[in-house]
């Protein structure tokens, strides 16, 4: 009887094909597929889930669904919650999500600049990357000036309130839009025509700012990285008291966060780095 490896190199003659004959992909292993759909329906969902809500998201019975669940604890990729029950993402998951994260060209180039350009003007700054939920924050790097806002490293940025959101809706075209996006999207008439009044000045500009939004008294300007694709990676805001963050289209911050966001790019460019949207 033939049996198929479980190293998930079974078939890979057959992604050769035969000479002028489409190439086939390669077969994988059916249970690990299975257990990606459960880990993909705790990431969509994204809070905490018990089993049966997780079996159902999955496609999956609650019989069939009870082995991923017990393998997939043991290997440290899902954690349970010994009071609720609930899964969620376990530490083996966090660690590899912030190997990926720390692998990135975009991001690695980021980091460093980002903290020169905290130190030199006294802003936060919040590193965001595409997210089907939104932006999210994967680095924030506090500064000098006082600054009382509830931001941290996994905060999902308002697409419609926020410089960041803005920003990532002007420069990733619409139909590249998450689902989740577009349930975020102004619905009514005037809203939605003020709100695409704001992407076009975003793009005009080449950053978009929020005023005592969606804080009173706390403002930002928010500058894009492209790669050399000219895909967005990445997102820089600056955050600051309104009072000490002058966020005219050419003051000295704007100008300063288009550099930092140029260099950023360039050196991904040069480096010769993969060009793969994050999200």
């Amino acid at each position: 009887m033939n049996r198929i490896p479980m190293d998930g190199n079974a078939g890979a003659n057959d992604a050769k094909g035969q000479p002028g004959q489409p190439a086939r992909a390669s077969r994988g292993v059916q249970s690990v597929d299975v257990a990606a759909r459960v880990l993909q329906a705790l990431a969509r969902a994204r809070r905490p889930l018990g089993p049966g809500d997780l079996a159902t998201l999955a496609g999956l019975p609650p019989a069939q669904a009870h082995p991923y669940l017990v393998s997939l604890t043991r290997l440290g990729l899902l954690k349970r919650d010994p009071m609720s029950g609930d899964y969620a993402p376990g530490p083996m998951t966090l660690r590899l999500a912030l190997l990926h994260l720390e692998n990135d060209p975009a991001y690695r180039a980021a980091v460093p600049r980002v903290v020169t350009f905290a130190r030199e003007t006294g802003f936060c700054v919040a590193i965001c990357t595409s997210a089907p939920q939104g932006p999210v924050v994967v680095h924030f790097e506090r500064a000098a000036f006082p600054l009382h806002v509830n931001l941290h490293v996994g905060s999902v940025m308002s697409l419609t309130t926020t410089s960041t959101g803005r920003a990532f809706c002007a420069f990733t075209p619409g139909e590249r839009w998450p689902q989740a996006w577009h349930e975020q999207m102004p619905d009514v008439d005037g809203e939605r025509k003020r709100f695409d009044a704001l992407l076009d000045e975003t793009r005009e500009h080449g950053l978009s700012r929020s005023v005592n939004t969606p804080s009173p008294s706390v403002s930002s300007l928010c500058a894009p990285v492209f790669d050399a694709s000219g895909r967005l990676r990445l997102a820089l805001t600056a955050i600051g008291p309104t009072a000490a963050l002058d966020v005219a289209w050419d003051g000295a911050a704007a100008n300063a966060l288009r550099a930092t966001a140029s260099a950023i790019a360039s050196h991904i460019d040069v480096a010769g780095h993969d060009t793969e949207p994050l999200a």
